[in-house]
């Protein structure tokens, strides 16, 4: 089997992916219109391995169902002021991160914010590298569009993700509410400082 890389053309080892590489053996590419389909399948199953042990089975439906569908998806990939890298591996989809811009919370000071919205990878991925590739990926397109600082809301009963945050270098600056089906949860807002880079 040929590699991605050789024979998609939307796949770019330039920029926002490839330059960022060198953890894992995933490739870094920005989503297109044709992702959709399995953006939302992952998107799906990645939350439900990370969140079904934890909450109601009647919220994680509701949940899913008015965020990952791939109709939903495929307006976000389409939404200007949204960014959706994907990390592959031999064709296969295992992880993503979603940025957007917009928005920003009070308690999140910066000249330029952008969002760190979602990152999730695939259960059988987990400790490979992909999701530090796919932050490293992230930091590098908001430097790139001239961000300052880049920000996050993480619940505040996963702490995996956020000692993961904190890793690499986010602090605790406030908190939002999160409605995860008919449950309003607690999400801890994040932030991290950037050095702004302009486009090559």
């Amino acid at each position: 089997m040929e590699h991605e890389e050789k024979t998609n053309p939307n796949f770019t080892r330039s920029a926002d992916g490839q330059a960022s590489r060198g953890v894992s053996v995933a490739h870094i590419r920005t989503a297109t219109e044709e992702d959709a389909a399995r953006l939302s399948d992952l998107a799906r199953q990645t939350f439900i391995d990370t969140f079904a042990d934890d909450n109601s089975e009647e919220n994680m439906r509701l949940h899913c169902e008015a965020t990952y569908s791939e109709a939903l998806q495929l307006a976000e990939i389409k939404d200007p002021n949204r960014l959706t890298l994907l990390a592959t591996h031999e064709w296969h989809l295992i992880g993503f991160v979603q940025l957007r811009w917009g928005n920003t919370p009070d308690c999140v000071e910066a000249n330029s914010a952008g969002e760190l919205q979602r990152l999730y990878v695939d259960k059988d991925w987990h400790g490979k590298g992909v999701a530090q590739d796919l932050m490293q990926a992230a930091m590098t397109a908001m430097q790139r569009k001239g961000n300052d600082v880049i920000w996050l809301g993480v619940w505040e009963h996963n702490p995996r993700a956020i000692a993961f945050y904190k890793k690499n270098g986010f602090v605790e600056v406030g908190s939002h509410v999160f409605p995860l089906g008919n449950d309003p949860q607690r999400d801890i807002i994040m932030m991290k400082s950037l050095e702004p880079k302009a486009t090559e």
